[in-house]
């Protein structure tokens, strides 16, 4: 059996750690969260390097991180940042790797209820006061990552869907 990486794309919002983590325990195999790595290893949280270094580095820090996990022969499930695949050139290095790519889509209406709740915790949208102005947030980010997004080897549709119905319309793509 040869390795198998599964790469979890998508909006901020879309459900790619608690998927991640279910699917890892289905499959047997680790589960890690792209941020969670660049924090580890760097020392300090995404908006401290934001903060502190830039986004360019935080970028570039990103893409070098990306191409060490790809390197790495383990079996695993990694939920990337949501604006990962949109830089340099990490969605290549992700489809050139020959892991799968999954982009777990939410519609608008969704990703709106579920980050009002959460934008506390998110230091992107923290700012945004009501949900008109997180939807238009929203839709600018997606128009533009859409690109990006869609090059994933599968789509996998997410509304109305609960954790383990996305983990088991993943798993059938992986038979």
């Amino acid at each position: 059996i040869y390795s198998m990486k599964i790469f979890l794309l998508g909006y901020m919002g879309s459900g790619k750690s608690a998927t991640g983590r279910r699917l890892s325990e289905k499959r047997g195999c680790r589960y890690r969260d792209l941020d969670e790595i660049i924090e580890t290893n760097y020392g300090s949280s995404i908006s401290e390097i934001f903060e502190e270094k830039g986004e360019l580095f935080f970028r570039k820090f990103e893409y070098q991180t990306l191409q060490r996990v790809v390197e790495d022969p383990k079996d695993e499930i990694i939920a990337l940042g949501g604006g990962t695949p949109c830089y340099g050139n990490n969605m290549e290095i992700i489809k050139n790797s020959g892991a799968k790519s999954f982009y777990l889509k939410l519609n608008m209406e969704n990703l709106t209820e579920r980050l009002f709740k959460e934008r506390s915790h998110r230091p992107l949208i923290s700012h945004l006061e009501n949900k008109a102005e997180l939807e238009e947030f929203i839709r600018k980010h997606l128009f533009e990552r859409g690109f990006y997004y869609n090059q994933s080897d599968f789509i996998v549709d997410c509304n109305e869907r609960s954790i383990d119905e996305v983990v088991e319309a993943i798993s059938e793509k992986l038979l």
